[in-house]
């Protein structure tokens, strides 16, 4: 995808690294790599479709709603970044904290509440430029905010059904609302975000300690239609059973207002959008959804699993074939254990690059801030982080009766 973190009327030339202005490119409309999903996507859903049309049928009308939601969500985010929102909560969390602990704690609780309300790949490409100037305007500390942004996004995912894709993927057989689903899961949800945190500042304890400097002052935020979006899509998300068309008007409604207005360019809309990805994952995801319902092998492997070999396999697939065609496949038909399937995919991707977009999009966002990051060394805490907030989280389900 595209991701811009920017106002656009100034000239990306003179932005200096490191500004909450950056030019953020991920894999989006400009990227062969990003077309060639969108082709391989497509051919793959056509070969599905003649093949087996009523399976593939079956797939679209499970696959279709989580991404029109998440691009609803991503206008949203978009201009809800242009009005300063962001940008002002990690300034204010920077001068409010007391000490690089602090500091931390309150970018968890951002970057968690964020994830579960506008979706992860929401938070990863506008927070991770936000975290990183937070830091910087304390002096030191870049590392926990920076690999935080990303493990601590995935793993506060399962908050609401729209958190994630894979949540709608998985759960369109229970049909519950969002009410329901937080529920359900808040517990289970609210420990894996802890567990991760806690391994991150068990990763990065130096960094934490170390003396940090007065922030500089920041611009209020705009109080405009980014605030409503963002309030408009929480209430959807919550109440709704099918909150993928209303969230999707708002953020179509918000972004237009911003075209018409001319503070934004269409292409701006496509690049954030990253219409080349988003197709290639859906006909990816559709094609092998079609796959899990023509071939018995996959539900049949999950029926012989209990909870903690659900979580385990999904994990291992996430990482595979990435989370949301994982899902596709893993819940073409109903699983036996929908919850630990969902916390293995929800969790699982922070072992690797590979496991989910939203890695593709912290790369981006960071590197264009001017940091550093490291895909070995966020493995290396994902390879601690995933196993142990895997077993508290399921701890959390077979205490609360769930599967």
């Amino acid at each position: 995808m595209l991701f811009v973190v920017s106002q656009p009327d100034t000239d990306p030339a003179s932005r200096p690294p490191g500004s909450l202005s950056a030019l953020v490119r991920g894999p989006g409309s400009g990227s062969r790599a990003a077309w060639l999903l969108a082709g391989l996507g497509i051919v793959s859903l056509a070969v599905a479709a003649s093949l087996d049309p009523s399976n593939a049928r079956s797939a679209t009308v499970q696959d279709w709603s989580p991404f029109v939601l998440v691009a609803g969500l991503l206008l949203i985010g978009m201009v809800a970044d242009d009005d300063g929102l962001f940008a002002a909560a990690g300034h204010t969390l920077a001068r409010a904290a007391p000490s690089g602990v602090a500091l931390f704690a309150g970018a968890t609780a951002i970057v968690g509440a964020v994830s579960a309300l506008l979706n992860l790949d929401t938070s990863v490409a506008f927070l991770t430029p936000v975290l990183v100037y937070a830091a910087r305007s304390r002096g030191k500390g870049e590392a926990p905010l920076l690999y935080g942004c990303l493990l601590l996004s995935n793993a506060s995912s399962m908050f609401l059904p729209g958190s994630n894709l894979t949540n709608l993927i998985v759960l369109g057989h229970l049909h519950f609302t969002g009410g329901q689903f937080l529920a359900h899961m808040w517990a289970s949800a609210l420990v894996a975000l802890v567990v991760t945190a806690a391994v991150i500042a068990g990763f990065e304890h130096r960094e934490l300690r170390v003396r940090v400097e007065d922030p500089t002052p920041l611009q209020r935020p705009v109080l405009g239609f980014g605030l409503v979006g963002v309030i408009a899509a929480a209430v959807l998300v919550v109440v709704l059973r099918s909150p993928a068309l209303p969230v999707a008007a708002v953020g179509v409604c918000a972004a237009g207002i911003r075209l018409l207005s001319g503070r934004d360019q269409p292409r701006r809309v496509a690049e954030v959008l990253g219409l080349p990805v988003l197709v290639g994952l859906f006909a990816v995801a559709v094609a092998l959804g079609t796959l899990g319902r023509s071939w018995s092998g996959p539900a049949t492997l999950m029926s012989h699993l209990d909870r903690w070999g659900t979580a385990v396999v999904a994990a291992v697939s996430s990482v595979l074939v990435n989370n949301l065609p994982a899902a596709s496949l893993l819940a073409a038909r109903r699983p036996e254990h929908p919850f630990a399937l969902l916390v293995g995919l929800n969790l699982g991707p922070n072992l690797f690059v590979s496991g989910s977009l939203a890695w593709v999009l912290w790369l981006r966002s960071a590197r264009n801030t001017g940091a550093r990051p490291s895909i070995a060394k966020a493995s290396r805490m994902g390879i601690v982080a995933v196993p142990l907030s895997i077993t508290a989280t399921l701890g959390v389900l077979t205490l609360s009766g769930l599967r």
